[in-house]
């Protein structure tokens, strides 16, 4: 008999007995998990008709289930089905697994209401004898469902509230949007998964936002850490198509018309006429967003999404140096390194330490020290740790002096007023024209810092030692509000730092 026929009006034993076998293989439907025959049997979604419908799954929603691991990060392109599937597994979790707590975070509020109205059309559409019965709820609202008789619950939070998911144990967590997660996404992900009972399921999803921030460093060390990656690019949805007739009034002017990059991707992705002449629509009408939003492959498309402030390429070209030198690649974990020297002082030559300090706190900014050669601009030296104060001075003045003592400069914004008090003896410590110890980043001197080591990394990449700060340059992004920045999760100390170093240095070359 089809699903469509079968009563699936369970009682709770039943249910619990479903949760039992899963991910294991329906026997009724060849090839399919009972997850998967469940949710076509039990669940609707509305959809793009805005009619109530089965969940059968689409090709992305069966390749994941195909792929899944315990350990999920997903890059997508948008509106593929991915983040329904997930919510509906998860839903299934919760109703057929006794003590299961499932959470969603989303990036936004509006997006967490849009997730749980899903979660709630699941429940409401199930058959009455089963909502009034083994899955009657004790509290349904805007963000919580609980069900009594299994002691489960499913959750929804929005990643703005730092201490989602804290003091509890969760069995299935979906981290949706992870780019565009506020504040400090990597802490309240940190957070999120140290909430994780063992043996528990996680998926982390987004369209990429740059290469930098949270999600790309989930993305780039997932090998690493048993994490499964899944990609789905855009054509991988049959209705992102068009009308051919767009680029040629036959297939055979069509083809004629392609660009030699849209020849290539048809050929290797086996896109057809239609999907081309959609791929130019996305272009005419998002432009630079286009690669953000509907992504074709796992790499170019964290390079080409989020506006970057620097020039890529020689960014790009300098980390493919430095990853191919024998020498960076016995530091494969240089971001937990605190100090770095790449060239040793000499006798006679001036330097130039710029630091931008920060409080200390173990998931906050970073301190950062940066030396470079006074004459050439070449980074000899980094010092990157999370302390403040006291400690932080006793080490940047070591580090300085052992650079012939370098001109220390200071950034005298928030904590480096606290810290120039600790610097007060050091025998070459930076000054402005008004004589105030100390630099000031500001309205009026924060452009030209950008501005220098952006000139500077078109002509002189290869200067630069670190990859940290190299990453950080590839990640400091236009930001919808207007300013300049790292993106969500990311970091900036490096850059400004390194920024701060440059400015000075063409000051003192200007001034002679």
């Amino acid at each position: 008999m089809s699903a469509s026929k079968q009563k699936f009006v369970w009682g709770l034993a039943e249910l619990i007995e479903a949760g039992k076998c899963f991910d294991e293989p329906c026997p009724k439907w060849p090839g399919e998990s009972q997850a998967v025959a469940l949710a076509a049997a039990l669940l609707r979604i509305r959809n793009r008709r805005g009619r109530l419908s089965r969940l059968r799954l689409n090709s992305v929603q069966r390749l994941f289930e195909k792929r899944r691991g315990e350990q999920n990060i997903v890059l997508k392109a948008r509106q593929l089905g991915l983040t329904t599937w997930v919510a509906a597994r998860f839903f299934l979790k919760t109703i057929t697994q006794p003590g299961t707590l499932s959470l969603q975070v989303a990036h936004t509020q509006e997006a967490a209401e849009a997730i749980f109205a899903m979660v709630h059309r699941f429940l409401e559409n199930l058959p009455e004898p089963m909502r009034k019965g083994a899955l009657k709820t004790s509290r349904s609202n805007v963000r919580q469902i609980v069900f009594p008789h299994l002691d489960s619950q499913y959750l929804v939070e929005t990643a703005g509230d730092r201490n989602a998911g804290r003091g509890l144990t969760v069995q299935n967590l979906h981290c949706s949007e992870l780019a565009r997660w506020p504040g400090n996404a990597a802490e309240t992900l940190a957070g999120l998964r140290a909430s994780l009972a063992p043996g528990g399921e996680m998926v982390m999803e987004s369209t990429p936002q740059g290469a930098a921030g949270c999600f790309f460093e989930e993305w780039q060390k997932a090998p690493q850490t048993g994490t499964v990656r899944h990609f789905f690019p855009w054509w991988m949805e049959p209705l992102y198509t068009a009308n051919p007739l767009t680029l040629g009034a036959t297939e055979e002017e069509a083809s004629r018309a392609l660009s030699e990059e849209e020849l290539q991707l048809r050929q290797s992705a086996t896109l057809s006429l239609g999907q081309i002449a959609y791929r130019r629509q996305l272009r005419a009408n998002l432009r630079t967003l286009a690669a953000q939003e509907y992504a074709e492959d796992a790499e170019s498309c964290f390079l080409a999404s989020g506006c970057c402030v620097f020039d890529r390429e020689p960014i790009e070209q300098r980390l493919r140096e430095l990853a191919t030198l024998a020498l960076d690649d016995r530091d494969e974990r240089e971001e937990e390194v605190e100090e770095r020297r790449w060239f040793p002082p000499v006798r006679g030559r001036r330097y130039i330490a710029a630091l931008d300090p920060a409080g200390g706190h173990a998931e906050g900014d970073w301190s950062v020290l940066e030396v470079i050669d006074e004459q050439s601009g070449r980074q000899c030296a980094e010092f990157r740790a999370r302390i403040g104060g006291r400690s932080l001075a006793e080490k940047v003045s070591r580090i300085a002096a052992e650079y012939n003592h370098a001109q220390l400069v200071v950034e005298r914004n928030n904590h480096g007023h606290g810290l120039l008090a600790w610097l007060a003896e050091y025998p070459n410590l930076y000054c402005a024209g008004d004589g105030s110890a100390g630099w000031l980043t500001n309205a009026a001197t924060r452009p030209r810092m950008i501005v220098q080591l952006g000139g500077f990394l078109s002509v002189a990449a290869g200067l630069i030692q670190s990859r940290v700060l190299l990453r950080e340059c590839r990640g400091f992004l236009h930001l919808p509000d207007g300013r300049m920045g790292a993106a969500n999760g990311a970091h900036d100390d490096c850059v400004m730092a390194m920024a701060m170093a440059l400015t000075v240095r063409a000051g003192k070359a200007a001034t002679g």
